[in-house]
């Protein structure tokens, strides 16, 4: 399992790189579909958001029997699949280009984060519904937490 935790905390760093770098430009264009974001507080909330998944993945190597480190490792792993749809290929198809984070999404987390689930489901470690609620609890969970992680972000980048 230390491998696929690699896995996933590599797919992660490298999607959330993805749009640090790229996302704060990208977000100033005139859309509907994304709210213009500045540098450091997007930086800041991606940054804590990835420190947050990197836990999640070490509690469960640690704790692999605990169902909460289970719960909330699944949970990650679900919401980055489902990141990558929405808002990644979704924002893509209805501003006609690119969306920063699609490549890494689709490339990257979907079939690390498919195969990571589908060695647990063959280990029995995780059925669909444990699956299925913690997606939505750490997705709602990561959700909440992003306008209070740009605001923290704001906050910082304004002491400088």
């Amino acid at each position: 399992m230390e491998f696929l935790i690699v896995l996933f905390c590599i797919a992660i760093t490298l999607h959330n790189l993805e749009e640090a770098i790229w996302l704060p430009a990208w977000s100033r264009q005139s859309s509907r579909v994304q709210k213009s974001v500045a540098e450091g507080e997007f930086r800041f909330a991606v940054t804590i958001i990835t420190v947050i998944a990197y836990l999640s993945a070490i509690s469960y190597l640690i704790w692999p029997y605990a169902n909460l480190t289970k719960w909330i490792f699944i949970g990650f792993l679900g919401s980055m699949i489902i990141n990558a749809v929405f808002p990644h290929l979704a924002a893509a198809i209805l501003m006609k280009k690119y969306a920063p984070g699609l490549v890494t999404g689709i490339l990257l987390n979907i079939p690390v984060n498919c195969f990571i689930l589908s060695h647990m489901y063959a280990e029995n470690t995780v059925t669909p519904w444990e699956l299925l609620l913690s997606t939505i609890i750490v997705g709602g969970a990561v959700l909440s937490l992003i306008p209070l992680l740009f605001k923290a972000g704001r906050k910082i980048t304004e002491i400088k």
